[in-house]
């Protein structure tokens, strides 16, 4: 597979992701530190949780595209579809947020968004080694247009500021406070 083309879910998503999660688990320990009542701490860190399983699986899912196939790098486990087996490359476009889906006989399938850096290359790509009569007429039409996805970096960076008003606002009340 080192002849393969790698793609990773875009940085732009990931970096504020990323400072999310760090900004909630600060107000997690300023919460604590301030004795913040417990419903307020539980709910913190309920909220860290999912925010941390999503920025880990951000930043590891991987795909790779080879010769013969594509490997989706994701937790549990990756998973691979062989270019040979494919009998189908659909697409669905809902507003701005492409789907991609490489099905393989009855049970094996895979479904690619356009979070991933690259997409309209990744797109390409795959108009060319999947076989020709699988690739549905969706597919082609997506081809050289807008295909990149910017809203969920736009809601990310808004909780980061959201995150840091809360954490200003956390401060202050503590100076009056005291």
């Amino acid at each position: 597979m080192s002849d393969g083309a790698t793609y990773v879910i875009r940085r732009a998503f990931v970096v504020p992701l990323g400072l999310l999660v760090l900004l909630t688990l600060v107000l997690l320990v300023v919460c604590l530190l301030q004795g913040q009542p417990l419903a307020k701490i539980v709910i913190l860190a309920l909220l860290s949780l999912p925010l941390g399983a999503l920025l880990v699986e951000s930043a590891r899912r991987r795909l790779v595209v080879d010769a013969n196939g594509v490997t989706a790098v994701r937790l549990p486990r990756p998973r691979r579809i062989e270019f040979a087996a494919v009998t189908s490359l659909e697409a669905v476009k809902v507003r701005s947020r492409i789907f991609l889906t490489l099905v393989a006989g009855d049970d094996e399938f895979l479904i690619i968004s356009n979070s991933y850096a690259g997409f309209d290359r990744l797109l390409a790509e795959l108009l060319v080694k999947v076989p020709e009569p699988a690739i549905t007429a969706e597919a082609r039409e997506l081809s050289g247009g807008r295909l990149d996805r910017q809203a969920d970096i736009v809601t990310a960076w808004l909780a980061v500021a959201a995150m840091l008003y809360i954490l200003a606002v956390q401060f202050v009340r503590a100076g009056h406070l005291s």
